[in-house]
């Protein structure tokens, strides 16, 4: 445990020391954040924060990680995923090549299990859907580094802290600099990494319990909307509403929760901490029917 302590406060070291060298390297080549639109921040942010997280997580992964062979893989896949964020953040880059991308990595990280194939298809979609819920979510100072933070804390409680508390830890680092007022902004590369790594390696700790056989199909889709907490039930929602009112599903606009409550007047203080609050919620419930289902 004291070895876990030590590698969590070098990786919050690393997150909060090497934040302010990625956003040097995203002035330089203006790589930045032009505000505009739905975004509600003044003035150019760099956003290339994510680089640190990516970094940070490979070094784990080389020097400190538990021996594994999943997370070997899960680090290919992580650096797609990034790569193709950060990518995204310099060059737009085709949704339909990036979709493409998220979803071979999500198929990837999950050669080692042996699951039916309607459960292996779900969860392909359900990573591929984080992955990409992570990034849509990141739209107020914060929030998406405090949703990888509390999904990280309540995952190491089925599955073994030593994969999830260094990583939350680095969040923890650099949520200083995007927090509460944001000097850097994690770009595509870094949210869609946090999303990424949540979905994969909370399938790792869920299939390393033993107890998937027991469940079924449509009691994994469940736990899978409920595991993905507000991120993803909040991306639903928002798809949902577009094509109800008959435009198109993958247009941005303000009618996420977080821009709804804004506009209701909220601070972006309260805003965050409604969020936070409903995130845990969804994710007790759904650490609730995980136990329900495996009796």
């Amino acid at each position: 445990m004291l070895r876990l302590i030590f590698i969590c406060i070098l990786m919050m070291g690393w997150g909060a020391g090497m934040t302010p060298l990625s956003m040097k390297l995203s002035n330089r080549y203006r790589i930045l954040d032009v505000p505009g639109g739905r975004k509600i921040h003044l003035g150019n942010i760099p956003r290339g924060a994510g680089i640190v997280l990516w970094m940070g997580y490979l070094l784990w992964i080389l020097l400190c990680a538990p021996e594994s062979f999943f997370l070997k893989l899960l680090s290919i896949g992580a650096t797609i995923v990034f790569l193709c964020g950060y990518w995204d953040d310099i060059k737009p880059l085709n949704p339909k090549i990036r979709l493409i991308l998220h979803l071979f990595a999500a198929t990837f990280v999950l050669l080692l299990f042996n699951i039916p194939f309607s459960h292996r298809l779900l969860l392909i979609v359900w990573i591929a859907g984080v992955t990409s819920a992570y990034n849509i979510i990141d739209g107020l100072n914060g929030l998406c580094l405090f949703m990888f933070i509390i999904a990280a804390l309540m995952a190491s409680r089925f599955g073994p802290p030593e994969i999830w508390w260094p990583i939350a830890a680095a969040a923890v680092g650099v949520l200083h600099w995007n927090f509460p007022q944001a000097r850097t902004f994690l770009g595509d590369g870094g949210s869609t990494l946090l999303g990424y790594l949540f979905a994969s390696q909370l399938i790792f700790s869920f299939y390393q319990s033993g107890n998937y056989s027991r469940i079924s199909a449509s009691e994994l889709a469940l736990l899978l909307l409920l595991w993905g907490g507000v991120p993803v039930v909040d991306t639903l929602a928002s798809i949902l509403r577009r094509i109800i009112d008959g435009s198109s599903p993958f247009m941005p606009d303000r009618g996420h929760l977080h821009h709804r409550l804004l506009d209701r007047g909220l601070s972006s203080i309260a805003t965050l901490c409604i969020m936070a609050l409903l995130h845990w919620a969804l994710l007790e419930l759904g650490m609730f029917f995980y136990g329900w289902f495996t009796l």
